[in-house]
């Protein structure tokens, strides 16, 4: 009788573990999810001997981005990186800012994200069964996350001498829609809103991203902007003329050519200091 309760006890357990395992998997992912980001090492500025921001953008078409454009709709508590931060804003108080700066100091809200989206709340007419307008009703509009194709990252990047390493901090990331004109085949390009990265980083530090190589390594969105796996391109960097763009004097190869520069210029700053 012992033994018929002990096994009975037993059958119960498992039954518990498997109903809480996801069924498209075998064992529980626990890892992401109670992870926290690591906080970044302080830095004092007796110690910064260079610094300079840029800005640059990733584009999530190209193939090593993919991941943080998909998947389009959220799959077991996976987001794309553009419905995280949606998501985070509506329900976790991650704070969005406008995109009139970019230095995080106008925040919006949700409606106001919705709108430029072009998700504004619209009346539609309503009839009765003779066909006659007898109101309106307010029905609100929906976001399109897919538009999303490109972020802009404002970054960091500074020497350390207590360290003697080169150093990159990103300071926020903001979403590109990407959409056609209403009635006309014009594409369009709209910066939707800022974040303040190191406010979002509690958010990607428990949410994974799709690993092309093995699924039971899943990494969080914070590992791929900590570890820089991602490809993008400068499109601006601190200057005197009011931090113009570098599409602004320069056009089709030669505004590629001065974005490689400008990454180039970084790299040959950091090694000039060694001696070998």
């Amino acid at each position: 009788m012992k033994k018929l309760v002990l096994f009975s006890l037993g059958i119960m357990l498992s039954m518990s573990v498997f109903s809480q395992i996801n069924p498209n998997s075998i064992y529980s992912k626990d890892h992401i999810k109670n992870r926290k980001p690591i906080p970044f090492s302080y830095v004092r500025e007796c110690d910064v001997m260079w610094s300079k921001l840029v800005w640059r953008v990733v584009d999530l078409r190209e193939k090593l981005n993919q991941p943080l454009y998909y998947p389009s709709t959220p799959q077991d508590d996976r987001y794309s990186l553009i419905s995280l931060l949606l998501y985070g804003i509506e329900h976790e108080g991650l704070t969005a800012y406008d995109t009139a700066n970019d230095e995080f100091n106008l925040p919006i809200s949700l409606s106001q994200i919705k709108s430029n989206f072009g998700a504004d709340s619209t009346l539609v007419p309503i009839y009765d069964d003779n066909g006659d307008k007898i109101g309106d009703k307010k029905v609100a509009g929906e976001m399109n996350p897919s538009e999303v194709k490109q972020f802009v990252v404002k970054e960091q990047w500074f020497f350390d001498k207590q360290t003697s390493t080169m150093q990159v901090r990103i300071i926020g990331l903001c979403p590109i829609r990407e959409y056609v004109k209403e009635g006309t085949d014009e594409l369009r390009k709209k910066q939707l809103f800022w974040v303040y990265f190191p406010e979002a980083r509690n958010i990607f530090a428990t949410h994974e991203v799709f690993n092309p190589m093995n699924d039971a390594a899943r990494i969080s969105y914070d590992d791929v902007f900590m570890k820089r796996m991602f490809n993008s391109y400068v499109t601006k960097v601190s200057n005197v003329h009011d931090n113009r763009a570098i599409n602004s004097y320069a056009v089709g190869i030669n505004s590629m050519l001065e974005s490689n520069k400008v990454q180039d210029d970084i790299l040959r700053f950091e090694h000039d200091l060694w001696e070998y």
